[in-house]
């Protein structure tokens, strides 16, 4: 017969590396939010979900088992071989716990492959997460980097965490680069999501005597940081990182590649277009259309991004500031290691 765990013991396990965790629910419900980290062998899939939940709330409880039983018989060597085949102590979960991770963790356990359960399931981790980050007090200082939009930021702390610094990538975890163009190219995360993945980071880099992020907003994309962390932003060492206009201008154009996401480009515009001179709104505009990319993103540094970086960067104590002057993001790294490294 399986065994239930609480998630604070399931933490304890993975934490280990004792355990690989499957979530049995349907893929979209995967595809939404999950615990980082797992594998998704569904008892059913979103038809199969859809019709079997239609059947429990317009018929009967035992209907929709019935119908579910047969669902699942049809499949159940592949569904069983799917387990068998991931090595290794194994945890399921669903959404919170009910039928779906039983049955799963019953059939298993008939066929001698003997797995946990998560009590409470993914409800029951979100609540922890929740919970946790709640309560969390984040030990380490921040060195927090700043700087103009197109400067590599991002760049500059993939490359220093490459080179074993204590890195925080905010932007990385949100899949939002932070300004409105920042979904572009990328696939956003719901706050679920982020909040998982952000918890797993400030985990690992707890007893960290300093750790590096960006100076990013309250929101990132779709999501929100915690306020301590927004606390730590602003009570860190802050990093003012300055690239020349022409170098930012290259690496916009390498990160967004707008020549691939036209329409996307032109409909974020669209929402910052009313902010900036009518003129110059309109020479973006269409350079945006017909091409002339790196026209369009100097216009929009200069006569957008810029002046509101500055204004941003008023609330900020100079006295406080490192500035770091670099024309490539491994000369910024090699400066910002010193920093890091004292």
């Amino acid at each position: 017969m399986f065994q239930d765990l609480t998630v604070e013991e399931w933490t304890e396990r993975r934490s280990k590396k004792e355990l690989t965790t499957i979530d049995v629910r349907s893929p979209s419900e995967f595809e939404a939010a999950t615990i980082p980290g797992s594998l998704n062998i569904p008892l059913f899939d979103d038809e199969e979900r859809a019709e079997v939940g239609t059947i429990y709330t317009q018929t009967s409880v035992q209907a929709a088992k019935e119908k579910g039983l047969q669902i699942v018989s049809a499949k159940l060597p592949a569904f069983i071989r799917s387990f068998a085949e991931v090595k290794g102590p194994k945890a399921v979960f669903c959404w919170r716990g009910g039928m779906r991770s039983r049955t799963t963790a019953t059939l298993l356990s008939l066929m001698d492959i003997n797995v946990f359960r998560i009590q409470g399931g993914y409800r029951a981790y979100r609540q922890w997460v929740v919970d946790t980050l709640r309560d969390m007090t984040f030990k380490p200082d921040a060195l927090v980097l700043n700087g103009y939009t197109g400067s590599g930021k991002t760049l500059v702390l993939q490359e220093l965490s490459r080179r074993g610094a204590p890195v925080l990538d905010l932007e990385d975890l949100a899949g939002h680069r932070g300004s409105v163009f920042g979904h572009i190219g990328l696939r956003s995360r719901n706050q679920k999501m982020f909040d998982s993945l952000l918890l797993e980071e400030l985990l690992r880099l707890q007893d960290e005597p300093v750790v590096l992020f960006e100076a990013e907003s309250a929101r990132v994309g779709k999501v929100v940081l915690p306020d301590f962390l927004l606390q730590k932003k602003a009570e860190g060492r802050q990093i003012w990182l300055e690239m020349p206009i022409e170098v930012r201008i290259r690496q916009i154009l390498e990160d967004y590649r707008p020549w691939e996401h036209q329409e996307d480009c032109l409909e974020a515009f669209r929402r910052v277009k009313s902010r900036i001179h009518t003129p110059v709104a309109a020479e973006i505009d269409l350079c945006l259309r017909e091409g002339k990319y790196d026209r369009a993103v100097e216009l929009l540094l200069v006569y957008y991004y810029d002046p509101l970086y500055e204004k941003t960067s008023e609330q900020y104590n100079p006295d406080n500031r490192i500035v770091v002057r670099a024309e490539s993001v491994e000369q910024a790294a090699d400066e910002i290691e010193k920093l890091w490294r004292k």
